[in-house]
């Protein structure tokens, strides 16, 4: 279950992806997004978590030893798995990258969402926040298109690409009035305005804050690493 950009994510890729599919934290809270709907109601989609609950298929945890998820999941195979918002609540992530590495079928995808700068949130653990290059070392097997990937803040439909600037708010409006991006320049005035009459003394000696942000890029399997197994420590 994803939030409103990471839906508007996987909807502006839907054309890309293919069945099976399996939704790594599927269970519904309440206040999160509904990825099912957007495909075929005939094709495969497994939602999968660590407790029961709307949206929630299988009970698995997907970092358990290889052979014993394999046995649970009946040998199944996808052709596209949504992990999101998920790795920052995984106390070993790098057990979970390769398992999903491996549940892929040749030539599949994956959509791997995860929290650059946010607040601290157990479900029922947070324990890591990742950048671009961390989450292509977890899933090393795969192969990222750079043009298939963002960075967005909370506020829905604001997406930018991925680059040396993510999550920053600098206290300079320039930057944002060259982009056209009004509401950020806008916002920043403010601050700064704030900043300099001193009702936000906290912010003197820095430059820039970090507005909440997730990373959301696209992974493929090559078909030449389909069946490929590698040992985790």
């Amino acid at each position: 279950m994803g939030d409103v950009n990471q839906r508007i994510f996987v909807q502006k890729y839907r054309d890309l992806f293919q069945g099976p599919y399996l939704e790594v934290g599927s269970k519904d809270y309440g206040s999160t997004q509904n990825l099912r709907i957007l495909f075929p109601p005939e094709e495969e989609y497994l939602g999968v978590d660590l407790e029961p609950g709307p949206g929630v298929d299988l009970v698995l945890d997907l970092t358990l030893p290889w052979e014993k998820m394999d046995a649970r999941l009946a040998g199944r195979r996808f052709g596209t798995i949504f992990c999101l918002s998920v790795l920052e609540h995984c106390q070993a992530p790098w057990r979970m990258a390769e398992n999903l590495t491996r549940l892929l079928r040749p030539g599949g995808y994956l959509l791997v969402s995860a929290p650059f700068a946010w607040k601290f949130h157990a479900y029922p653990n947070d324990y890591w926040r990742f950048t671009p290059e961390g989450i292509r070392q977890l899933f090393d097997r795969l192969e990222f298109d750079p043009t298939l990937a963002a960075w967005a803040t909370s506020k829905p439909g604001e997406f930018y690409p991925v680059d040396g600037q993510i999550g920053k708010i600098r206290f300079r409006t320039t930057p944002y009035r060259r982009q056209k991006r009004w509401t950020w320049a806008i916002g920043v005035a403010v601050l700064r305005f704030l900043r300099n009459v001193g009702l936000l003394g906290f912010l003197a000696d820095f430059s820039y804050v970090l507005a909440p942000t997730n990373i959301m890029m696209i992974g493929k399997l090559p078909e030449s690493e389909a069946g490929i197994k590698t040992e985790i420590q």
